[in-house]
């Protein structure tokens, strides 16, 4: 049910802030129900009270928190279907997959490679979360041995065993780190649900189509467990993508708390074997709605652009993506490199920083402060000029670290040359190129 703000209000034990000080009125009531304050900062409801409004105000998925310490993880909490709406909440979060089926030394060679994926963009770290460790009743290896080598990368478990002592067995050694079991379904639930909740781990759910997961979840609420990842299915891609879509709308859409779970996409079940079909429904289920989308493997070269898709997907599209101020060496570049200087629209530094890699040419790429727009937005909005590069560098005490004295500036930008020579006494100001693909032949020819 979605409480209107008049809704709230009549349930308010007080009507006048004025009485105690608290923020219980018809405004407050209205931003509790726009989702921009938390029904607890008024002292005054009463538990019963409070738990309802709490319910009925949550959002329609539930935020599940997986993993502990450094390697723990947010699912779940979305409020729209579309990333234009508002904003989505929780990433998507990569596994790689093994499993018992496979020898000793594959088993042992594709966990030596998860660390190799682990780089740093736009101030968010970008590493394989996640390890999906499979469990086939034909393994050539024992599970529990397999588990406790994954557990020992420090990544978060997902434990994919539907036989219940092999699970119980597998969780004795992993409880701790607060894997998620995906091993629930219509013929097992009961004792799945009685092992995950002894363990304190969530529940994933699987079932035969949609209207068995949706049974078995129901089930599941029924003995009291909320704590729940729906497994998508892995009959086919097309089913799958389709079970995705049709549990994400249930929830946010039709009001379905019993859909209102994060979601777990396999696609290395989806196309076994297939690591470039994998890497591209992993980049639809970053789009089309998966929580968590596992693996076979992840390579940098398959790293690079679903991180940035992700990036891109999961961030507040009202706040641009920016890179932080400071002083970027390139190609060894030190204190006698030359310099250059852009915005820091992380778009824009990609690109800028990508080009000077290529040249070969030792430099210092100066980022300051433009407000996260591009070199002509934030030059014509007053955030990317001769003052604000002058005040930056004096900050900065760029001129105590660099003893180079030439500053190349944007092309597009060449009408702060003479304004920026005023203000950078003893630097020689030089007009770059328009473009950045024009750097590596400009550094050269220099």
């Amino acid at each position: 049910m979605a409480l209107k703000g008049l809704d709230i209000f009549k349930l308010s034990p007080k009507k006048n802030c004025k009485e105690c000080g608290c923020p219980t009125c018809m405004a407050f009531s209205m931003k509790v129900a726009q989702g921009a304050m938390d029904i607890s900062a008024c002292p005054h409801f009463s538990p019963d009270a409070l738990a309802t409004l709490s319910a009925a105000t949550a959002p329609p998925m539930k935020t599940l928190k997986v993993g502990t310490g450094d390697a723990e993880l947010t699912l779940g909490g979305e409020t729209v279907l579309e990333r234009h709406e508002k904003t989505f909440v929780s990433k998507t979060r990569y596994a790689v997959a093994v499993c018992n089926c496979m020898d000793e030394a594959a088993i042992d060679a594709r966990l030596a490679a998860v660390p190799n994926v682990d780089y740093e963009r736009i101030g968010e770290r970008m590493y394989v979360e996640m390890i999906y460790v499979n469990y086939s009743a034909e393994g050539k290896t024992d599970y529990v041995e397999t588990v406790k080598k994954a557990a020992a990368l420090g990544r978060t478990l997902v434990l994919g065993c539907t036989d219940v002592d092999t699970a119980k067995a597998a969780l004795e050694v992993c409880k701790d780190s607060k894997p998620v079991l995906n091993g629930a379904d219509a013929s097992n639930y009961e004792a799945m649900n009685t092992l995950a909740k002894e363990a304190g781990v969530v529940l994933g759910v699987r079932g035969a189509d949609l209207n068995e997961l949706h049974t078995t979840v129901e089930k599941l609420e029924a003995l009291g467990n909320k704590d729940l990842i729906l497994d998508v299915g892995c009959a086919s891609v097309k089913e799958a993508f389709a079970n995705a879509v049709q549990i994400r709308r249930s929830a946010i859409k039709d009001g379905d708390r019993t859909f209102g779970y994060p979601s777990l996409v396999n696609a290395a079940a989806l196309a076994k074997g297939d690591i470039h079909m994998q890497a591209a429904l992993a980049s639809l289920f970053t789009l089309k709605y998966g929580s968590i989308v596992v693996m076979e493997e992840m390579s940098y070269a398959q790293a690079l652009p679903l991180y940035g898709l992700r990036q891109n997907v999961f961030t507040d599209p009202q706040k641009p993506m920016k890179v932080e101020p400071g002083i970027y060496p390139i190609n060894g570049g030190d204190e006698n490199s030359i310099c250059l200087t852009t915005v820091d629209f992380a778009l824009t530094y990609f690109v800028v920083s990508g080009e000077l890699e290529r040249s070969g040419v030792p430099c210092n790429l100066i980022i300051s402060d433009a407000g996260g727009l591009s070199v002509l937005t934030s030059w014509a909005a007053g955030k990317f000029s001769a003052s604000t590069i002058a005040k930056y560098f004096a900050e900065a005490d760029i001129e105590g670290k660099i003893k180079c004295r030439k500053l190349v500036l944007p092309g597009k930008v060449a009408v702060l040359k003479g304004e920026l020579e005023a203000k950078l006494p003893g630097w020689e100001i030089i007009v770059g190129p328009n473009e950045a693909v024009q750097l590596v032949k400009f550094l050269k020819d220099m």
